[in-house]
């Protein structure tokens, strides 16, 4: 589901931030969606090996090109799947001080850009995937949940 637009007072989301960008870097992971731990806002924090950053509200504005690549995803650890997406991506929203920003990038910082926004429009990583790796996907998801389950 479509996370909800975060209000007047983005500043109010600073302990929020802080606590996700903690989350993130101890799953490890490259980014975080505010949906992914049960907060239906759009808000997301990555950081790329550059420093880490924080998107309110964020749009894709712009794509180009084409990019495959195996892609990862926090809500589904240890899985890596070829995804192809553009290889560019230029993304428009907020600061956490609601201070207008924009990100843009090609390969990885393209990919996190998208990935992301992606959470919070709705899309899990499984739904970029062709309808024949998903259902091996899902398969494989649901295999590894019964080992799971069987150890226990």
């Amino acid at each position: 589901m479509k996370a909800a637009d975060v209000g007047d007072d983005p500043a109010s989301l600073e302990r929020l931030v802080e606590d996700m960008l903690e989350t993130m870097y101890v799953a490890p992971g490259v980014g975080l969606a505010a949906p992914q731990i049960g907060i239906s806002k759009r808000l997301f924090v990555a950081d790329i090996g550059e420093g880490p950053f924080t998107m309110v509200n964020p749009e894709i504005v712009e794509t180009s090109g084409t990019w495959t690549s195996d892609e990862g995803c926090l809500s589904v650890p240890g899985y890596y799947w070829s995804i192809k997406r553009p290889g560019y991506a230029k993304a428009r929203g907020l600061d956490i001080y609601g201070d207008p920003i924009e990100f843009e990038g090609d390969e990885l910082m393209g990919r996190v850009l998208q990935h992301e926004t992606d959470h919070l429009n709705g899309m899990l990583l499984l739904e970029r995937l062709s309808r024949r790796d998903r259902r091996q996907a899902l398969r494989d998801l649901r295999e590894s949940a019964m080992r799971s389950v069987d150890f226990l």
